[in-house]
């Protein structure tokens, strides 16, 4: 079968692999729809490998090469003998984390946070830029008649940007910043606004601030021509957002979401740094702010936002600028990473 496959920095090849041949009690073999290119598969191929296993991997023994595809919908080929709750035929969406169940921090409900933790697509056999994987059962979840294929694969972002969104307390009424409008920060953006709150995105590519704006939940502003911290306080009667979710990975730009907000606000770090950033402590002090940092998602999280997405209906698919074949990928990753592009999020086609 066909399938996208990670060796190093700047290699991504697509090549025949060996397709899976049977599925254990508890998996299920699923045909991914569609899989989206995440900043972390970006990160990977700029600069990687940084999750990417190079030595075999504590939980499951797996090492680069890897499949990749952590962002995906399917439909469900065969099922586990002991699987009940779907069948052949279902479209899924795949909750890509694996945890070990056993260490501290899964005893306490906090699988994210596992002392071995991997992922499928990043640190598995398998990926979802292939024609065909497998995965545990209980990580595939249905999807409702009203939601699409394309919106499945948005689950994983989705409760990305949520996780964010929620760990900074975002309520009806507040006012909140989002510094990025890619991927991450477009969801954060719709979903805060979905929450009743007044939003303001920050991006400096001149394209993606035109998507940003054209989702309709809230204006965008040029970060390199406007001083952002000032506008928030003179949007706010001069107290600043009750809220930032710093979504770039931009150390300007988490100046920028510190400074904006007002005192006893909070700044949810959501975007992951390569690098280090610098930030003022005594901002935290003097105004009792709170910082908080995010690391994906609770893994419980998976049914509550595909629930958010059919019920409320977000409209997610809005984030997506391209739909492409698995043949395209490498391009793909390169218009991504360009600081002129404007591509706010790509998917893959496997299937061909």
């Amino acid at each position: 079968m066909r399938a996208a496959v990670y060796y190093g920095s700047g290699d991504i090849r697509v090549e025949q692999v060996d397709a899976p041949k049977s599925v254990a009690a508890d998996e299920v073999l699923v045909a991914p729809y569609w899989c989206g290119i995440c900043g972390t598969d970006l990160h990977e191929y700029a600069a990687g490998p940084i999750v990417i296993p190079t030595e075999p991997h504590a939980l499951n023994g797996s090492r680069a090469p890897q499949i990749l595809g952590h962002e995906f919908s399917a439909e469900v080929v065969e099922v586990g003998s002991a699987v009940t709750h779907l069948v052949p035929g279902d479209r899924v969406s795949v909750m890509p984390i694996l945890a070990c169940g056993e260490c501290y921090y899964c005893r306490r409900g906090l699988g994210h946070l596992c002392e071995k933790m991997a992922c499928i697509g990043l640190s598995d056999e398998w990926g979802g830029i292939a024609e065909l994987a497998i995965v545990p059962a209980r990580a595939a979840f249905a999807l409702p008649e009203n939601m699409t294929e394309v919106q499945g694969a948005l689950v994983e972002p989705m409760a990305v940007a949520a996780c964010g969104v929620d760990t900074a307390g975002v309520r009806p009424g507040d006012t909140v910043l989002i510094t990025g409008g890619g991927p991450i920060g477009s969801l954060a953006a719709i979903y805060a606004a979905a929450l009743g709150a007044r939003v303001v995105i920050s991006e400096p590519n001149s394209k993606r601030r035109e998507r940003a704006a054209a989702l309709g939940v809230g204006e965008a502003l040029d970060p390199t021509s406007v001083d952002v911290a000032q506008y928030m306080r003179d949007l706010t009667n001069g107290r600043g957002a009750d809220a930032a979710i710093e979504c770039s990975g931009n150390g300007r730009a988490l100046e920028a979401a510190i400074g904006a907000v007002r005192s006893r606000g909070t700044v949810t770090q959501t975007g992951l740094f390569t690098r280090p950033a610098e930030i003022d402590p005594m901002q935290i002090s003097l105004r009792e702010l709170t910082y908080n940092g995010t690391w994906c998602y609770p893994l419980n999280d998976w049914p509550r936002v595909i629930d958010l997405i059919s019920r409320l209906g977000l409209p997610v698919e809005k984030v997506v600028t391209a739909q492409v074949d698995i043949e395209e990928i490498v391009a793909g990753f390169d218009t991504l990473l360009s600081p002129t592009g404007d591509e706010v999020k790509l998917l893959i086609n496997a299937r061909g």
